[in-house]
């Protein structure tokens, strides 16, 4: 999916859409990805001299790339964030970088989906976490 298609299944529009792209694998897992242009809004004041993508975005990236795996499961219905654990931030994402998100639906509770996510910049993994909707 492009970003016009996966528009048409989240909410989120620019400059708040942070997936350009995004590919169910199957049922429960699907990958996306981000290339970070150096102009956004997050890294205006994070940190000057040295732009770095926070890790509360990078998470709303992962969140976004669930989205995708969620569509069909909650249609009518969108997907908020209701926890974020055990989330660990290993390498700094920078301008330049493309940013590879890969997730997977973990289990589901009733209206509750669990995932797992990881993301990284030419194979290095950047940042995991667990996340509920």
């Amino acid at each position: 999916m492009n970003r016009e298609e996966i528009m048409r299944i989240i909410p989120h529009r620019p400059p708040m859409l942070l997936v350009d792209e995004a590919e169910k694998k199957d049922e429960n897992s699907c990958r996306g990805s981000y290339t970070v242009k150096g102009d956004e809004w997050f890294l205006q004041g994070h940190f000057p001299g040295k732009p770095t993508v926070p890790g509360v975005v990078l998470c709303e990236m992962m969140g976004q790339a669930c989205a995708v795996i969620l569509a069909d499961k909650v249609q009518g219905s969108i997907p908020y964030f209701t926890g974020i654990k055990n989330a660990k931030f290993k390498h700094p994402v920078l301008p330049g970088d493309t940013l590879e998100i890969e997730c997977a639906m973990t289990k589901n509770r009733g209206a509750f989906y669990f995932a797992e996510g990881k993301s990284s910049v030419n194979g290095k993994v950047c940042v995991q976490a667990e996340f509920s909707f």
